[in-house]
């Protein structure tokens, strides 16, 4: 696996960040998104979390390597959300929270929040997400189901997020029918899973105050270096095909899957595998230059 540092940008214009980086799908680092003066960067701590908000309940998710038949994992555990932050403030610890957003509980925080949209008007600043968790935690790797534009702001502690192009999928043995791949980018084998020798993607650290533009359709496998927190927002996809790619997911790939996987449980599963890997060697075969055909069809279902 080949991993590049990321460019970082500040007092970039609308017209170059849309020309250079959004509209050619380029990740990049950009410095002054959002700006670190605001109240979210002077006001906002766990203290400040447990006092408005600490005897949330909060559905806590841990390592995603045991639910790769899911499209999303199952929460491990329950607590308060002070309960949580003072987990992850003592110690070390996979856990971390996923669909519990403080801005959805608390609008009034969303005003705290000060961007800089290079965008030309195209983000959702009145959808943002909330992401915490614990020193080592991590997502498995994943691209967004939407395939929306996503900006993601570092608020307390380090995140690294390695990157991947769309078209790399299949080295990344993505599961069919589903938006994650079933390697592990940090303790998978190359014996195992033979592709990931063969990735060429980027690497991110993102610090308090940066944020990382991750375009439409780009693979991102999420590490916390220190426990943390971070913002997303997201803009919609503005090309044909990726509008095209997120409404298909939403509407069809998904619901098709959860279908198959009641109808045929582990034998859906085993399938998506064997097609994953299948995909990957061909994908392999092309790069060391064997002679393969193109067009010979998936493996058929046979339940």
């Amino acid at each position: 696996m080949e991993l590049k540092s990321l460019d970082k940008v500040k007092n970039i214009t609308s017209d170059q960040f849309v020309s250079q980086y959004m509209k050619p799908n380029v990740p990049v680092i950009i410095e002054d998104f959002v700006d670190s003066q605001s109240a979210a960067f002077q006001k906002w701590n766990y203290d400040y979390f447990k006092e408005i908000a600490g005897e949330k309940e909060v559905d806590v998710y841990g390592g995603e390597i045991h639910s790769l038949n899911r499209a999303a994992s199952k929460p491990i555990a329950k607590m308060t959300f002070a309960e949580y932050l003072d987990l992850i403030s003592e110690k070390a610890t996979e856990y971390r929270l996923f669909l519990f957003n403080l801005l959805t509980i608390k609008p009034e925080l969303k005003k705290d929040i000060q961007y800089k949209d290079i965008t030309k008007g195209k983000v959702l600043h009145w959808l943002p997400f909330m992401f915490f968790g614990g020193e080592g935690s991590n997502t498995r790797n994943h691209v967004d189901i939407d395939m929306s534009h996503v900006f993601l702001t570092q608020y307390q502690g380090v995140k690294r997020v390695w990157l991947f192009p769309l078209n790399q999928s299949d080295l990344l043995y993505k599961l069919p029918y589903n938006f994650h791949s079933i390697a592990n980018l940090k303790t998978s084998t190359q014996e195992e899973f033979p592709g990931l020798k063969y990735l060429k993607g980027y690497e991110a650290i993102l610090k308090p105050g940066q944020t990382l533009y991750m375009p439409s359709g780009w693979w991102h496998f999420i590490q916390y270096e220190t426990e943390g927190y971070s913002i997303s927002v997201r803009a919609l996809p503005s090309k044909l095909i990726e509008k095209w790619r997120g409404f298909r997911n939403l509407v069809f790939t998904r619901h098709f899957d959860n279908l198959m996987r009641k109808l045929f449980k582990e034998k859906w599963f085993n399938y998506k595998v064997s097609v994953a890997k299948r995909r990957a060697q061909k994908a392999i075969d092309k790069i060391e230059g064997k002679h393969i055909l193109d067009d010979i069809p998936d493996i058929p279902i046979h339940f």
